[in-house]
C-alpha cells in the first residue's frame, strides 16, 4: 500500500492534536506523584495519602496549593538541598507549560507548510518539533530528579524507618507528558518524510 502526501500529514496533524491534548491534561491534573499509606500498619493515617501535580497536592480529599512559590521564597533561609529542589521545580514549571506553547505554534507551522507542500518548510517544522521534544523531555525528566531528591531529603529528615508503610509512585499525569514527547518524534519524523515526498514530487515535472 503506498502512502501519499496527504496521509502523511494527515497523521502528523493528529499527532500533533493528541499530543497538545495530553500535554495540556497532564499539566492541568495532579496525578504527577502518588504516596499511599498502609492503612494496616498505620491506622492513625488513614488520611495522608496524597497525590499531587505541578502547583497543588491533594491529601486525605482536600486541595492545598504549594505552600512555597520557587519564584518568591526568601533563599537565605534555605538549606544548599532546598535550593536545589526549589530551582528544579521552577524549571519545570516553566518548560513544560513553554513546550505546550510551542506546541500551539508548530502546529500552525505545520499547517501552513504542508499546505504549501514546501519542502524547506516541512523540514524546518519536523526540526521544530524535535526542539520542541526536547523541551518536554528535559521537563519530565527533571521532575522524575526532583521527586526522587525529595524523597531522599525527606528519608534524611525523618529516617528511612519511618517511611517503610509509605509506598511512592508516578501518576498517570506524568505518563501523559510522555506520551506527548513520543508523540511529538512521531510527528517530527512524519513531516520528514513528507518533506522528502513532497520534494520528489518538484523533481518529476522537471525532469519530464
Amino acid at each position: 500500500m503506498k502512502v501519499t502526501f496527504g496521509a502523511l500529514v494527515t497523521a502528523a496533524g493528529v499527532c500533533g492534536l493528541l499530543s497538545f491534548a495530553f500535554l495540556a491534561t497532564s499539566l492541568g491534573t495532579d496525578y504527577w506523584y502518588i504516596i499511599e499509606i498502609n492503612h494496616a500498619n498505620m491506622s492513625d493515617f488513614k488520611n495522608m495519602s496524597s497525590h499531587s501535580g505541578l502547583w497543588s497536592i491533594n491529601e486525605g480529599g482536600k486541595m492545598h496549593a504549594y505552600s512555597i512559590d520557587p519564584f518568591t521564597v526568601n533563599y537565605s533561609r534555605l538549606s544548599d538541598s532546598e535550593r536545589r529542589m526549589l530551582n528544579m521545580h521552577g524549571a519545570v514549571v516553566v518548560m513544560l507549560p513553554l513546550s505546550l506553547v510551542l506546541l500551539l505554534f508548530g502546529g500552525i507551522c505545520g499547517l501552513v507548510s504542508s499546505l504549501a507542500r514546501s519542502p524547506v518548510l516541512l523540514t524546518s517544522t519536523a526540526s521544530y518539533f524535535f526542539i520542541s521534544s526536547l523541551l518536554t523531555l528535559c521537563g519530565a525528566s527533571l521532575y522524575i530528579i526532583y521527586s526522587y531528591q525529595a524523597l531522599a531529603e525527606t528519608e534524611r529528615l525523618v529516617g528511612q524507618q519511618s517511611l517503610a508503610n509509605i509506598h511512592t509512585s508516578f501518576g498517570w499525569s506524568l505518563h501523559l507528558a510522555w506520551l506527548s514527547f513520543s508523540l511529538e518524534i512521531t510527528i517530527g519524523a512524519l513531516l520528514l518524510t513528507a518533506a522528502q515526498m513532497a520534494k520528489l514530487q518538484h523533481r518529476v515535472p522537471s525532469t519530464a
